[in-house]
């Protein structure tokens, strides 16, 4: 009877240790594998420089883009990081392959000095949030004026 029990035992506890062993989990899809097969943002350029511009001028730059992806891209919205700049972006979705566009109006009314704004932009991409860049350095307009002429 003892020698039933423990072959018992034994057997219970050999298939409970089989069990526990743990099973080879799914291959994670790389960050690349998503992208090539949902959509994918790719900027020509992440920041634009202006330079120099005077105290009050109202600048503009278009970012373009192209989905790199494999199905249409969807912006979703377009935040800035203060009411001074102003975003445009592609609304219809662009298909794989096609390019869109990202402006930034940038009012430099009350600003001094270097400045650089960020422009986030959210889509349905598998990556994310991405960032495009305005970048310019205001001065006073007497100061500036003197600079231009």
């Amino acid at each position: 009877m003892k020698k039933v029990l423990l072959s018992f035992a034994f057997a219970a506890l050999v298939a409970g240790s089989t069990l526990a062993q743990e099973q080879p989990k799914a291959k994670a899809t790389a960050p690349q594998e998503q992208a090539k097969n949902g959509p994918a943002l790719t900027f020509e350029e992440i920041e634009h420089n202006f330079g120099d511009i005077a105290q009050g001028d109202v600048v503009e730059h278009t970012f373009k883009f192209t989905n790199t992806g494999t199905q249409p891209l969807v912006i979703e919205r377009v935040d800035v990081t203060c009411g001074c700049t102003t975003p445009n972006w592609t609304k219809e979705p662009v298909m794989p392959g096609k390019t869109g566009f990202v402006t930034a109006k940038f009012n430099s009314a009350g600003k001094m000095g270097q400045q650089k704004k960020a422009i986030t932009v959210h889509s349905n991409a598998a990556d994310g949030a991405k960032y495009v860049y305005i970048v310019t350095n205001i001065k006073d307009k007497s100061t500036a004026s003197a600079v231009k002429q």
